[in-house]
């Protein structure tokens, strides 16, 4: 029985014809016919790291028109496809419209009449100081730590002269009073020693004093000496900016770049105290009190908290 059934099974494998008998019987198959050229086309290019840096397609002498992505072509109204792309064109933005920003500015004007550095200070020094502690903390606690602070070390050349560790156990509670205090003692010392003790009164000389950047230089210009050179932007600024759909960019340099522009420079001083003040009593992070905010009928924010629109 078992020599009958392999018997069977031999000639049942037998009887299955092979891809010869199949060509001869139903025509030849395509697939097949394209694999062995793909085959037979492979084994004659040489190996790929026999030529360094190039393609086996371009080592085996390919044109380089074969190995040239082909180009997209345009197709429209204006005339045949030409295989280049357009550029995109920019969408108008009702958001940045010269009216609305005039009435933006005018409520905000309206709605914080007092707005002012919150930052307490008798001099464009004690400003620069308050200003540089206040990176990563609150003005009120920098308004808790700068009397002792200005009591102690009242000028730059005090400050210059003092230790480390003095500085540090007196703006410790700021946070990072180490670099801090580093900042404050480099600031002392740029001042007395490049400017005479006077605070410089250009933002290119004054983003060169330690610890003094572009926000920091903006404020002291703005408030100390009326000179607008920029728009200040901290953190208040940066999210209601975002928020009122005046700038897309999250970066502070490229945020005061988009304001710069569409708010009239008589207006970049108080400006930004208004928003920082409308941030903090108003539009807060965390829950936006829209109901109250004076510009909710020109604010399209998609997660107001109330809406009249």
């Amino acid at each position: 029985m078992d020599r009958e059934a392999g018997a069977r099974r031999t000639s049942r494998v037998q009887r299955q014809p092979d891809h010869r008998q199949l060509k001869a019987l139903c025509g030849p198959n395509p697939w097949i016919e394209y694999h062995q050229e793909m085959s037979s086309t492979a084994r004659r290019l040489p190996p790929a790291r026999a030529v360094s840096g190039r393609s086996p397609l371009r080592a085996a002498g390919a044109a380089p028109e074969a190995l040239r992505k082909p180009a997209r072509a345009k197709s429209g109204p204006s005339g045949p496809p030409t295989g280049k792309l357009d550029p995109p064109s920019p969408r108008p933005r009702r958001d940045l419209a010269p009216a609305r920003i005039a009435d933006l500015l005018a409520r905000l004007a309206v709605a914080q009449p007092n707005a002012e550095c919150a930052l307490h200070h008798r001099n464009a020094w004690e400003l620069l100081v308050a200003t540089i502690l206040s990176a990563q903390c609150t003005d009120k606690r920098v308004n808790l730590v700068t009397p002792a602070l200005f009591r102690t070390f009242p000028t730059p050349a005090a400050m210059a002269q003092a230790s480390l560790p003095e500085l540090e156990e007196l703006v410790r509670t700021t946070g990072f009073f180490r670099a801090k205090s580093k900042s404050i003692q480099g600031a002392g010392k740029v001042i007395h020693e490049q400017f005479g003790g006077e605070v410089p009164r250009t933002l290119a000389e004054l983003i060169t004093v330690p610890g003094a950047a572009r926000k920091t230089a903006n404020v002291v210009l703005g408030v100390a000496y009326g000179l607008a050179e920029g728009v200040v932007v901290d953190t208040h600024v940066q999210r209601l900016s975002r928020r009122l759909g005046l700038t897309r960019h999250g970066e502070p340099k490229k945020i005061e770049r988009d304001l710069m522009r569409i708010i009239p420079r008589e207006r970049w001083i108080a400006f930004s105290h208004e928003l920082i003040l409308h941030g903090r009593s108003i539009c807060v992070a965390r829950k936006p009190r829209c109901a109250a905010c004076p510009l909710e009928t020109t604010c399209w924010a998609p997660d107001k908290t109330w809406r009249s629109h």
